[in-house]
């Protein structure tokens, strides 16, 4: 019987306050446990990078407030956000996990780190980014997301569109060549990315971990990931 995978889980910082402390959702620990993972949070340790992607089955990237560097972002604006330890730290984990082709989703910021590391650019505003963008900074606000049919998003949720929760400021506005869209909402921002290279490399621009104790097709997400981090019988 291969054993329980076991997932990484970077933690965020208190960006809103003096940056002194770890923070993270207990949602994202229950629902990597729900969907049979065992899930263990992770530091911004130099020393830890390597141990951290020689030992875990899956990388889980969690939302978060701060700023990634100035040429990430689209016309030169960057971010408003406060910088963060997180940023080093987490860019050497999850480049490991995508050289060893390890699972990885990334969820809002953790989605847009993985983007950025793509070469795809970010908006610092959404907002701004159109005149037809619906308010995305608004806990609690919910909005209908579209998957692209063929990609592994779709695949995982099994249904053409749904309702998520929506709660950032920044957005990823230009793909590059080695990424791809798997879910828009209606003012055409992009909510999901995939990258097709690697066996499982996601991000959701929503906070599905909200939906871990709800009947909703998304928490598919969160079982499609710990499925992909089962170890082989020689791991």
């Amino acid at each position: 019987m291969a054993r329980t995978p076991r997932i990484a889980v970077i933690l965020d910082e208190n960006t809103s306050g003096d940056g002194s402390r770890y923070e993270a959702s207990k949602s994202y620990f229950a629902a990597i446990r729900d969907a049979g993972g065992l899930p263990f949070g992770i530091p911004y340790l130099p020393e830890i990078v390597g141990p951290v992607a020689e030992d875990f089955d899956g990388l889980l990237c969690v939302g978060g407030r701060f700023s990634y560097p100035d040429d990430w972002y689209l016309h030169g604006k960057p971010s408003r956000a406060p910088p963060s330890e997180r940023l080093a730290i987490e860019s050497e984990v999850t480049s490991e996990f995508l050289r060893r082709e390890k699972p990885i989703l990334g969820i809002c910021a953790g989605m847009q780190l993985l983007a950025g590391l793509h070469g795809c650019r970010l908006w610092s505003d959404v907002q701004a980014s159109g005149t037809s963008i619906i308010e995305h900074d608004k806990k609690g606000s919910l909005h209908s997301v579209t998957l692209t049919p063929g990609t592994k998003l779709a695949a995982l949720v099994e249904v053409p569109a749904m309702l998520v929760n929506t709660f950032h400021w920044e957005a990823v506005g230009e793909l590059s060549s080695s990424v791809i869209a798997s879910a828009h909402s209606d003012d055409g921002v992009i909510e999901a990315i995939e990258i097709p290279a690697h066996p499982f490399a996601l991000g959701v621009q929503w906070h599905q971990e909200q939906f871990a104790a709800a009947d909703h097709p998304g928490n598919r997400v969160f079982r499609g990931f710990v499925k992909a981090c089962v170890p082989s019988k020689s791991g």
